[in-house]
């Protein structure tokens, strides 16, 4: 069975509401129907240090997370935007990603070959396309095939309003791109899984 693993990265631990959340779950609703199996990973639950190694030692709980990474087919980034931007965390995370990146499979090819990407946002205000589009541009750069429309978003009006989980829930365009993005993911995790990138022409 092929996963889809969701990366949330609020700066909310599990025991906290986060609307990021919210718009994961309906995707992962969609991708459950389609026989993947889902797990999504609350990342402020652990201690993951800075550095550009797969391991930082020291209590480093990003191994972890990386080895769920390598058993995943899909692996969707879910943040809010914080003063325009993605979070800190997705950041942090990126970085991370971005450090295992020259690991190889038994092709020589980044072991995130044949791995597909997506991206979620949610938050108030602007930020949701230039997140996405930081998110998408690095996933595809470290080795991860990124599908047509695999962005899903929702932001709400400029100030302080109401949230995703208030206010997002039943917009037609979120949903929508929502149920794209999901249907894509599965097609291409497995397409690849069925026909994986060759090695001819590697250049890693």
């Amino acid at each position: 069975m092929l996963k889809a693993l969701y990366l949330n990265t609020s700066l909310k631990e599990s025991d906290q509401e986060s609307n990021t959340s919210a718009l994961i779950n309906k995707s992962k609703e969609i991708v459950e129907v389609e026989g993947i199996q889902t797990e999504e990973v609350r990342v402020a639950d652990y201690n993951i240090s800075f550095g550009m190694e797969p391991d930082m030692g020291q209590g480093d709980e990003w191994p972890v997370i990386l080895e769920k990474v390598r058993e995943a087919s899909i692996v969707v980034i879910g943040t809010p935007i914080w003063i325009g931007e993605k979070s800190s965390l997705s950041t942090l995370v990126m970085e991370r990603l971005y450090a295992s990146s020259s690991e190889t499979n038994n092709k020589g090819q980044s072991f995130y070959y044949n791995k597909v990407g997506g991206a979620i946002v949610t938050g108030n205000e602007d930020g949701a396309k230039d997140s996405a589009k930081s998110i998408l541009y690095g996933l595809q750069h470290i080795g991860f095939t990124i599908p047509p429309n695999v962005d899903a978003y929702w932001v709400g009006e400029a100030g302080p309003g109401p949230s995703y989980i208030e206010k997002g829930q039943d917009s037609e365009f979120t949903n929508k791109n929502t149920r794209t993005m999901s249907y894509n993911l599965v097609h291409f995790a497995k397409m690849l899984s069925e026909t994986p990138i060759p090695a001819k022409g590697n250049l890693l």
